[in-house]
């Protein structure tokens, strides 16, 4: 199976039982009803990324769904977690692209986020020889992907908490979610 698009979802619960915080950010996310089977990293050629809300629509409760998935939890009172899916597609469509996942502590959603998102991008830059400097910034880099001509786009999506005052676990997911 070759999924033909993607979407990206994310989603936050608090429960006292860890397991009923995650499923309860699955709901957060609109993707709780599917057996969820976590695959690796590559967007195949020509899968187009869709809006969250036409993604729902294609589907169905019991389906197998193929997602990327980044997910982080914690029951310490205000701790800040965060789960995050950096995307990088490039600019051939027989070409293929690349999700990444990052969970982390004490992170801001736009770190996060960003963190993600160049993680993505510098994994596509490398399998297409486009040579940089890792050391420079997001921002730099993100510039000199784009003006490369070979990656036309890299986002992310991330989900951050801080965790419940009175020590519920709090769950953080953020998933690419691959459709038929």
């Amino acid at each position: 199976m070759i999924p033909s698009s993607f979407f990206l979802t994310r989603g936050v619960g608090k429960h006292r039982e860890c397991l009923q915080s995650f499923e309860l950010a699955l709901r957060n996310a609109g993707i709780h009803y599917c057996n969820i089977v976590n695959v690796s990293s590559i967007v195949p050629p020509g899968c187009r990324l869709l809006p969250r809300s036409r993604g729902l629509k294609r589907i169905k409760p019991g389906e197998i769904t193929f997602v990327v998935l980044s997910r982080n939890s914690t029951n310490e009172p205000h701790r800040l977690v965060a789960a995050s899916i950096g995307v990088a597609m490039p600019s051939e469509k027989d070409s293929y692209g690349y999700l990444s996942e990052h969970h982390s502590f004490g992170q801001t959603r736009e770190a996060a986020g960003d963190y993600a998102e160049d993680l993505a991008a510098t994994m596509l830059a490398t399998t297409m020889g486009i040579p940089f400097d890792p050391e420079i910034a997001w921002d730099e880099k993100k510039q000199l992907f784009k003006t490369s001509g070979l990656i036309i786009r890299t986002t992310n999506i991330t989900q951050s908490a801080t965790g419940d005052k009175k020590g519920l676990w709090t769950t953080v997911i953020a998933a690419a979610v691959f459709v038929p």
